[in-house]
């Protein structure tokens, strides 16, 4: 009998652990649709990134713009990126082609996991060329893409489709659970940061971003007023963020539905509020969570309409012609090479890719999210690592408090034939409250940029700055400027009250001096 015990309770142990692991595995499979949708999504939304940095490629990217290769050197110990090797803009135009290029064979699903490792390395590289305009969207577009490494992102949907012969309708690994927890950690590791600020508590941090003028685009100007419906968003994003666990916990529909509650406020914020891609690049993100059932639902919506059977013929199509290329050895090298059990090297080695690294990481970004908020430390070897390769976060949008005040730059300058005008806008100096503070801003990446200048601890990205604005402005005008003064102003009224504009100068800038002036 108590052999028969024994044998029943291991038995009760063992459905137990079954169940479990099922439990986790189910909360963890992407399918492989959603997969492709995701890939669809950040090679789409690459080309698009490129396309609106190259608006300011020169201003950003070269030596003639706010951060020559000479600044990038003296201020950043360590600068490993190709878009430092050269500062002329036909060297910044040609990577960028390349980056679009690799993109766009991601987007296709064309070698997909080599078009996702290229994309991330060119990535990395274009944001360490200039660090100073970098916001939350570009640190999760190049996490997305880590993660994409170790999925199978070409399974469907894609030219590489054609060569692949699994039978699957989803996957769940060590990769499909880091880029879930990476989403999941965006929410949640934020919703820890508000958590701390009463005026994300309180209802009024929306209010605040809304009435601060410097941010509200499209419909946010027109309901930049609307406090009680602007307090309305504040408490429900709060309660979304602080509820994301349920974007894991939840399966099935109810997964779904909770999602695009989280698709429906970023497609909000995109049509509300400037802050770049960031809002796109979640949806690309959230796509993932998406179950099966879902995908079946479209895939059904779709052949009903007459879309699925033009989609599938336009991609066998492109199966169809689309070259293969393939680099054979040569027979000298392939007889050079030995070849002593092959399967057993690709076994190792793709657990330890499939396996191991990601584990790796994994591990090293949960590390990094808890430091950010102050739950434990780094150790200094893991913090290399998340250095060397970019991983590093810590998720504070608009968080602990957010910006509650208009803020914008005057920069008269002294011209060459004595009279005054403001060498950034190119107009008349006025140092009234603009009718729109968000338009004083070329595009986000300037405000960005601006920000980051004015409020740097490193007081010589003023000079870098100015300089800049010295160049552009001799380069494009007859007369030149001979002199330079860099104002930030702030409009410290609350809201519906006069303007209270306080005028804070930053630098005083000799164009025909050194490159760093202090005052």
């Amino acid at each position: 009998m108590s052999q028969a015990s024994s044998a029943n309770a291991r038995d009760r142990v063992t459905t137990t652990l079954d169940r479990a692991a099922g439990a986790i595995e189910r909360r963890f499979e992407i399918d492989l649709r959603a997969l492709a949708a995701f890939r669809i999504a950040v090679g789409t939304l690459l080309i698009v990134d490129l396309l609106l940095r190259s608006r300011n490629l020169t201003a950003f990217y070269t030596d003639d713009g706010v951060l020559p290769r000479e600044a990038l050197f003296s201020d950043y110990s360590s600068v490993y990126s190709l878009h430092a090797i050269s500062g002329e803009a036909w060297a910044q135009v040609l990577l960028f082609f390349v980056a679009g290029a690799f993109a766009l064979a991601m987007l296709v699903g064309y070698r997909t996991r080599l078009a996702t490792i290229v994309s991330w390395l060119l990535l990395i590289s274009l944001h360490v060329r200039n660090p100073m305009i970098l916001n939350g969207g570009d640190i999760m577009l190049r996490m997305l893409l880590l993660w994409g490494i170790f999925l199978p992102l070409g399974e469907r949907w894609s030219i590489d489709a054609r060569r692949i012969e699994r039978n699957r309708a989803t996957v769940s690994s060590v990769g499909t659970m880091a880029v879930l927890t990476q989403v999941l950690l965006m929410y949640a590791t934020n919703a820890i940061h508000k958590s701390r600020s009463d005026a994300w508590m309180s209802g009024n941090a929306v209010v605040e971003i809304f009435q601060a003028d410097q941010f509200t685009i499209l419909l946010g100007n027109a309901i930049a007023d609307q406090v009680p419906l602007l307090r309305a968003f504040t408490h429900l994003w709060m309660v979304l963020i602080l509820l994301s666990p349920l974007l894991i916990v939840l399966v099935g529909y109810r997964r779904a539905v909770f999602a695009s509650l989280f698709v429906s406020m970023h497609l909000g914020m995109f049509v509300t509020i400037q802050v770049g891609l960031f809002p796109l690049i979640s949806v690309a993100g959230l796509l993932l969570f998406y179950p099966s059932a879902v995908w079946d639902d479209l895939t059904a919506l779709a052949t009903r309409v007459g879309i699925a059977p033009r989609l599938h013929g336009g991609l066998i199509r492109l199966q169809r012609d689309f070259p293969q290329f393939s680099l054979p050895l040569l027979p000298s090298v392939r007889q050079a090479v030995p070849s002593p059990s092959p399967a057993a090297i690709t076994s190792r080695g793709r657990v330890l890719f499939s396996t191991v690294v990601p584990w790796l990481f994994l591990v090293l970004v949960v590390l990094a999210n808890a430091q950010a908020v102050d739950y434990t430390e780094v150790p200094d070897p893991a913090e290399q690592v998340l250095e060397t390769t970019h991983a590093e976060q810590s998720w504070r949008m608009f968080a602990p408090n957010p910006i509650s005040n208009a803020r914008w730059l005057v920069v008269p300058g002294e011209l060459e034939d004595g009279t005054e005008t403001d060498v950034l806008h190119g107009s008349a100096v006025d140092w009234d409250r603009p009718p729109s503070v968000d338009e004083t801003y070329e595009t986000s990446r300037w405000r960005k940029y601006i920000a980051t200048m004015r409020y740097t601890d490193n007081e010589n990205h003023r000079s870098y700055f100015a300089n800049h604005l010295c160049g552009r402005w001799n380069a494009t005008h007859e007369t030149g400027v001979d002199r330079l003064t860099v104002y930030g102003l702030t409009d410290r009224a609350g809201p519906s009250e006069d303007p209270d504009i306080a005028k804070y100068e930053l630098l005083e800038y000799d164009c025909s001096g050194e490159f760093i002036q202090r005052d």
